[in-house]
């Protein structure tokens, strides 16, 4: 689904940012221009020089648990508690003995330089994918804690300059470190680490902008933590060929399972931007029912009524009650998008009216459908209508939705004027949607 993108400040990055240079305006230290730094004992003695700095992960700012030294060839393991001064020149031992040990991953640490620096993070405040190009510890009380991550440009462009002017602190564009939600690629496989609370508030449109922006890698993580119904109306919000691209880098099981949570007209939509082998395998993982509504809709072609409806239709007889209408309603809690009303056929399936839920709620229960049948009734079109006459009937009706019927008048599915729009973003028909297109992505 084609959408507009609007870039924003959220009234949480704002105070986010306003949190960081509260923090930053005292003693900082880059974590960037930090490594290569000697590491000296008391006396100013030569022992290594600096090669990462290990946080903990652990909500707020993550304290400092240590630094990797390299000694040679030797990478080696130095406790937070052995140091007495860290700035950006050096830093400094508390004695001239203390016990350096092999560098080894443990669970629930990061080293900042091999696993955040120049990588892709979440701004979960800011709505944004961005990449760190630099890290700022700070002293809070007597530890050294990861207070933000710089990502601006600027900032990346710095680091290769030559001496301290490479090395100096330049917050340009700071984002506190608790609106952050980083990647963990400790295991050889990028998965997030534990979840930021921020990423459940997020809008399906947010978090489409979020999968599009990311690296492959970082897509399927944060896939991964998604439930799927989130993951479904994400998906159903990004851009067509972001989501094929999506769907080809996904495990045929995971493409099947998504797809068959989307409305059914979204669904196919995407479907059509795949090869052939690829949607055949796609099909073939995916339960039968929903299979094989979206090869019903695969058949028709892609410009017509038929390719943009939603098979989604509950119909009841008009012999049925009310009550047994409501059932049918609730039974309907499984589709994607939940029907706003049920179509009430006769005895051979025609379509005669369309009642809607509201009015069903407000009739006894033993009251028969049949009797709430009347004007104004229902606009039908064939699956065979091209877009034109679907818009025309549409804009006729005031943005009423269409359902559709075969040429036996029964109801094989509806359109709603949003999957109108969709299709004619999609399908530029007019002058002044070439024009408009180009403002869209």
């Amino acid at each position: 689904m084609a959408r507009l993108r609007v870039a924003r400040a959220t009234p949480a990055a704002s105070a986010g940012r306003a949190r960081a240079r509260q923090v930053f305006a005292g003693s900082l230290v880059s974590v960037a221009g930090l490594v290569g730094r000697p590491v000296q004992d008391t006396e100013g003695r030569f022992l290594g020089r600096l090669d990462d700095v290990v946080v903990r992960t652990e909500p707020g700012y993550p304290r400092v648990a240590g630094f990797v030294v390299r000694i040679g060839q030797r990478r080696s393991w130095l406790h937070a508690e052995d140091v007495q001064g860290l700035d950006q020149s050096a830093l400094s031992l508390l004695g001239t003995r203390f016990d350096l040990t092999d560098v080894t991953r443990r669970p629930g640490e990061v080293q900042l330089k091999g696993d955040i620096l120049d990588h892709q993070l979440l701004d979960i405040d800011g709505v944004r994918v961005v990449r760190a190009s630099d890290l700022y510890l700070a002293r809070i009380s007597t530890w050294w804690h990861l207070v933000g991550v710089d990502v601006s440009w600027l900032t990346f462009l710095r680091r290769s300059l030559p001496g301290v002017r490479g090395r100096r602190p330049s917050p340009a564009q700071v984002v506190d470190w608790t609106s952050v939600q980083p990647f963990d690629v400790t295991t050889g496989r990028v998965h997030l680490t534990a979840t930021h609370a921020g990423l459940k508030r997020l809008r399906a449109a947010e978090l489409a902008d979020l999968l599009e922006d990311l690296g492959r890698a970082e897509r399927r993580a944060l896939l991964e933590t998604l439930d799927t119904d989130t993951a479904a109306d994400a998906l159903e919000e990004m851009q067509p060929e972001e989501l094929a691209g999506l769907l080809r880098d996904a495990p045929a099981e995971q493409a099947a399972e998504l797809l068959a949570e989307m409305e059914r007209d979204e669904a196919a939509e995407a479907l059509r931007d795949l090869d052939e082998p690829e949607r055949a395998e796609i099909l073939t993982s995916m339960p039968s029912e929903a299979a094989d509504e979206l090869r019903r809709l695969l058949a028709y072609e892609e410009d017509t009524t038929g390719g943009v409806m939603t098979t989604e239709v509950v119909a009841v007889h008009e012999d049925e009650t009310v009550g047994a209408a409501i059932a049918a309603l609730r039974g309907a809690d499984g589709f994607p998008v939940f029907p706003t009303g049920v179509a009430v056929v006769d005895a051979h399936g025609r379509l005669v009216d369309e009642v809607s839920a509201t009015e069903l709620l407000g009739e006894p229960l033993e009251r028969i459908v049949g009797e709430l049948v009347g004007p104004p009734f229902p606009v039908t079109l064939s699956p065979d209508a091209d877009l034109d006459e679907l818009v025309e009937v549409i804009t006729d009706n005031r943005g009423m939705s269409v359902i559709v019927v075969d040429d036996e008048h029964r109801p094989i599915g509806r359109v709603q004027a949003d999957d109108v729009i969709d299709a004619l973003v999609s399908h530029p028909r007019w002058p002044w949607q070439q024009r408009w297109k180009g403002s869209v992505s």
